[in-house]
């Protein structure tokens, strides 16, 4: 196991040697963002690799998954979240994942694309204790949507904002696995740590851990899978999410919901058709500060499982 780990720990290394060789030739800087302070809620129970790169190729065949997310009331420059992941378990303990995201919030317009390596070790003969390994390298875009502005289009404050290159980022992350148990950690943009702290943006989420537990039921409910989640905040105090998925029909059908510390709450249902494919729909209220300006948003999720 000690060679294991030690060979991880040299592969990390190398992948963060090449990432920083390409940075410096294609690109000004490392991003100074992190990710998005109210994440896609898809992440906790139905894409737990949104959140955590250790998850990518963590079960057996190809997993392919989207989320659309916006704002229950259309209102002109309200953001819209969009994101397209694909993980597949490679094969001798390793996972693959592609992970392509969208934000437009007003004239903001961020797309970052991110390939992932993960390792998956056992801890046991039964293989049923696991820890993971992950680390995902992404290209972060910013741009103006010059379509969408009312004014002069060429002014050059703009063009000069969308001539700036692309950033890299690098995440990492971490979780153990049994039966029932599911603890994992994960390091968004994990460059930040070593910026000074005058060079940081502020209101981005800069780490990430959930504790989940399987709790079996009955036939009709299989199990209850309460989930508490920290999100540590730069400049803010840090966020807690703390809800529960109950599963039953035989898994054809869940419910969840979670209540989150910055005093807004998600509920979601959602349809699984026999480990082959599944959707849910979800819908989480404004943040307390921001309820008497705008509704709440609504998303959606589907996933399909390949070659299982």
């Amino acid at each position: 196991m000690f060679v294991k780990i030690k060979s991880i720990r040299i592969l990390v290394a190398c992948l963060m040697i090449a990432t920083f060789q390409v940075g410096q030739v294609q690109a000004q800087d490392w991003s100074k963002s992190s990710a998005p302070l109210q994440p896609l809620t898809s992440q906790y129970f139905l894409n737990q690799y949104l959140a955590n790169p250790a998850m990518a190729g963590i079960d057996t065949g190809l997993h392919l998954n989207v989320a659309y997310r916006g704002q229950w009331s259309d209102v002109p420059g309200t953001p819209v979240t969009k994101a397209a992941t694909a993980d597949y378990y490679v094969g001798s303990r390793v996972g693959a994942g592609l992970t392509v995201f969208n934000d437009k919030a007003g004239l903001i317009n961020r797309t970052k694309v991110g390939l992932t390596y993960a390792y998956h070790l056992p801890l046991n003969a039964t293989g049923k204790d696991k820890l993971h390994f992950g680390l995902s390298l992404g290209i972060n875009a910013q741009r103006l949507d010059k379509s969408a502005i009312n004014g002069e289009q060429n002014d050059p404050t703009i063009n000069a904002f969308n001539r700036r290159d692309d950033y890299f980022e690098v995440d990492y992350g971490m979780a153990y696995t049994n039966d029932k148990w599911t603890i994992q950690a994960a390091i968004p943009n994990m460059m930040n740590y070593l910026r000074k702290d005058d060079n940081k943006t502020v209101d981005a989420t800069t780490f990430y851990g959930a504790v989940s537990y399987k709790i079996d039921i009955s036939e009709s409910v299989p199990y209850i899978e309460p989930k508490v989640c920290y999100r540590g905040v730069r400049g803010y105090d840090a966020l807690v999410d703390i809800g529960a998925n109950v599963v039953f029909l035989q898994q054809y059908l869940n419910v969840f919901g979670l209540y989150h510390t910055s005093n807004n709450f998600t509920v979601g249902a959602g349809f699984n058709y026999r480990s082959i494919a599944g959707f849910q729909v979800m819908y989480t209220t404004q943040t307390a500060g921001l309820k008497n300006y705008t509704s709440g948003a609504l998303e959606v999720g589907l996933v399909v499982h390949l070659f299982k």
